[in-house]
């Protein structure tokens, strides 16, 4: 059985203390490419979510029958059995958004926050812990890639959500800026994906320092604050 305590503590790492991509700045080639828009971005990383998710519990199962001299190439197998059925399955069921995400679905199996999991974590712990620390790093992927898809999306096109229609018919993409927005083409291309990748990880960073201030420090924050309002 898993406790509450450890249930936060391994969203909360998951999703902000180790986030796969803004602290251990991991899978950035799927980051970087797919992240042209909202939609791309979070298609992939539910994908990647189920894959880690499944595979951490699979592995944590089978982790005292397999031998550690082979473990590598089991997990490997059990990561790359899980990939191609989420790919098969979304070619049959979202076939226009697997045309368009193409070979990042099978290159899931690259992706180092998969096996870093698999190694660091379901290796060692039970299945359900395991099951839900895939599901926390798949979370923390989630909602990296849509802010930074959204922000290439908008600053790049002037839209939001396009792409949407591919998944759910009844719903299409929105024109924030309008049709005369000229685009910034810079926030498509690679570096400007960088660019926002690199503003994202410096506010995590303050954020994380501030908070960090907070705790260790109650009173002296308590009493900087009310003198700041004072002025």
């Amino acid at each position: 059985m898993i406790t509450r305590a450890e249930l936060r503590e391994i969203f909360a790492n998951g999703i902000w203390k180790q986030n796969s991509s803004l602290a251990q700045t991991l899978g950035l080639c799927p980051l970087l490419a797919v992240t042209t828009t909202l939609v791309n971005g979070a298609m992939l990383s539910l994908a990647t979510l189920l894959v880690t998710a499944l595979s951490g519990f699979s592995v944590s199962c089978l982790r005292k029958f397999i031998p550690h001299e082979i473990r590598m190439p089991i997990f490997i197998m059990i990561a790359a059995t899980l990939v191609t059925i989420v790919d098969q399955c979304m070619a049959s069921w979202l076939s226009e958004i697997h045309n368009v995400l193409g070979i990042f679905i099978p290159l899931i199996i690259t992706n180092c926050i998969v096996f870093a999991r698999i190694e660091a974590f379901a290796a060692k712990n039970g299945p359900i812990q395991s099951f839900f620390d895939g599901i926390s790093m798949g979370i923390g992927m989630l909602w990296t890639l849509v802010v930074l898809g959204g922000l290439r999306e908008l600053l790049g096109s002037g839209t939001l959500f396009s792409g949407v229609e591919s998944i759910i018919p009844s719903l299409s993409g929105l024109r924030v800026f309008g049709d005369d927005y000229p685009g910034a083409i810079f926030f498509v291309l690679p570096p400007g994906a960088f660019i926002l990748l690199a503003f994202m990880i410096a506010a995590k960073n303050a954020l994380s320092s501030r908070r960090s201030d907070v705790s260790v420090h109650p009173v002296e924050s308590a009493a900087r604050q009310a003198m700041d309002t004072s002025r």
